[in-house]
C-alpha cells in the first residue's frame, strides 16, 4: 500500500484508511492549538488532496470534533479559513492505581486535566473493595451529568499485566491479583469502556504524546520502581506486556531479597537506600540501572518521575545524570541526558486518559 509523507504525517488516499486519515487530520488539529491551521496546510502536511482534506474536516465539523477559527490573510486569493479542534467535545478518565494511592484525572481532548482527585488506597485490600473503590471515584470525578463525549476509563497499574485483555499478573507484593480480570470487572461496574495497561507505559505515552520525541525511559520512583520505554516515538512494550519491568533486573547477585524473588534487584536496593535516608545511594543505585537501558538500547533521554523521585529530584537527577556521564567519558560518547518528567505529580494519570484519546489522533495507543 503506497504512502507518502510529508511534516512527519502520512495520509494515503484510500476510503479504507478514512478513520486513519481522520486521525491524522486531527492530530495536527490537536497540535495546532487555539491558532488552528488551514484546510491548505493539513492537505500539504498530510500529502492528502484538497478533496480528501475537505470531506474529512466537513465530517470532523458535523461531529462537533472541529470548528472554525476565524481567517488567515493568504499569500494569493481569498482569505483561507482556519479550523481548531474543539476540546470539549471528548472527555477520558485516567485512574492511577498505585500500591498505596489512587489518582484519577479528567481530562479533554487535548488532554488537559478539567477535574481531579486523590485519596488513600491500598492494593492489598482485595480485588474487589480496589475495584469498587475505584469505580466511586471516577463517579465522584464525573458527577451527576458525565461530561460531553465520554470515551471511556484508562487504568494505569502495576505491573506485570497482559494489556491487551486488561488482566492482572503477580504484581509484587501483592500475589492475590495474578489472573484478575481488572478491565472487565471495573467496565461491567462502571459501563464504560476501560482499557488497562502498566503504569509506567501509561505515562511514557502520555509524554509521546505531548512532545516527547526520539527514544527514552520514564522511570517511576515511587512505592515500587518501574520503567516504561519509547522507541522512536512508539510505546514499546513487548510481547508479552513485560519490557521496562525496570525495577526487577538485577545488579547485585547476592543481594537483599526482592518482592519478585530474585536477590539484588534495582528496586530492592532503592527502596532499602532509601528506608534507611540514603538517597544519594538510592540515586547511584538507579543511575546503574539506567546505564544498562542506555547501553541495551542507546535511547536518548533518561525521564524521572514518582513521588520518591519528587521529594529529592535535584538528588535524583544530580546521582542518575552522575553514573551516566561517568559511563559516557569511558565510551567516548555524549552523556544521555536526565531530567524530572513534567506533569507535577500526574504523569501516570494523564497518561492512563491517553490509553483512550491517543488512538483518535493515530498515536498509538494500542
Amino acid at each position: 500500500m503506497n504512502s507518502t509523507k510529508a511534516g512527519g504525517a502520512t495520509g494515503v488516499n484510500l476510503p479504507a484508511l478514512r478513520s486513519h486519515n481522520a486521525a491524522l487530520v486531527l492530530d495536527l488539529l490537536r497540535t495546532a492549538g487555539p491558532a488552528g491551521i488551514s484546510r491548505l496546510e493539513l492537505a500539504e502536511r498530510t500529502a492528502l488532496t484538497p478533496q480528501a482534506i475537505s470531506k474529512i474536516t466537513t465530517r470532523l465539523r458535523a461531529d462537533g470534533l472541529a470548528t472554525e477559527a476565524g481567517r488567515r490573510a493568504s499569500t494569493g486569493g481569498k482569505p483561507r479559513t482556519v479550523l481548531r479542534l474543539v476540546p470539549e467535545a471528548g472527555h477520558a478518565v485516567g485512574l492511577h492505581l498505585d500500591r498505596d494511592e489512587l489518582r484519577a484525572v479528567l481530562v479533554d481532548l487535548t488532554g488537559a486535566v478539567v477535574a481531579e482527585r486523590s485519596v488513600p488506597l491500598h492494593l492489598g485490600a482485595g480485588k474487589e473493595a480496589v475495584v469498587e473503590a475505584a469505580a466511586r471515584e471516577v463517579e465522584t470525578l464525573l458527577g451527576k451529568r458525565p461530561p460531553r463525549g465520554m470515551l471511556g476509563v484508562g487504568v494505569a497499574v502495576p505491573g506485570p499485566l497482559d494489556h491487551t485483555r486488561g488482566v492482572l499478573h503477580r504484581v509484587t507484593g501483592f500475589p492475590d491479583w495474578h489472573g484478575f480480570p481488572l478491565r472487565d470487572a471495573l467496565a461491567r461496574r462502571l459501563g464504560q469502556p476501560v482499557v488497562v495497561d502498566k503504569d509506567t507505559n501509561a505515562a511514557a505515552l502520555g509524554l509521546a504524546v505531548a512532545g516527547e520525541g526520539g527514544s527514552f525511559a520514564y522511570l517511576h520512583f515511587g512505592a515500587g520502581l518501574g520503567g516504561g520505554l519509547v522507541i522512536e516515538g512508539a510505546v514499546h512494550r513487548g510481547a508479552r506486556t513485560s519490557a521496562g519491568e525496570f525495577g526487577h533486573q538485577v545488579v547485585q547477585m547476592d543481594g537483599p531479597l526482592c518482592g519478585c524473588g530474585n536477590r539484588g534487584c534495582v528496586e530492592a536496593l532503592c527502596l532499602a537506600a532509601v528506608a534507611r535516608g540514603d538517597v544519594e545511594e538510592a540515586a547511584r543505585v538507579l543511575g546503574t540501572g539506567a546505564g544498562n537501558l542506555v547501553a541495551l538500547l542507546d535511547i536518548d533521554l533518561i525521564l524521572l518521575g514518582g513521588r520518591t523521585v519528587a521529594a529529592e529530584p535535584a538528588l535524583f537527577v544530580h546521582g542518575v545524570a552522575a553514573v551516566l556521564d561517568a559511563r559516557a567519558r569511558r565510551t567516548g560518547e555524549d552523556a544521555v541526558p536526565v531530567r524530572i518528567a513534567p506533569g507535577a505529580g500526574r504523569e501516570v494519570a494523564e497518561g492512563a486518559a491517553q490509553l483512550l484519546l491517543a488512538p483518535l489522533f493515530g498515536r498509538g495507543g494500542e
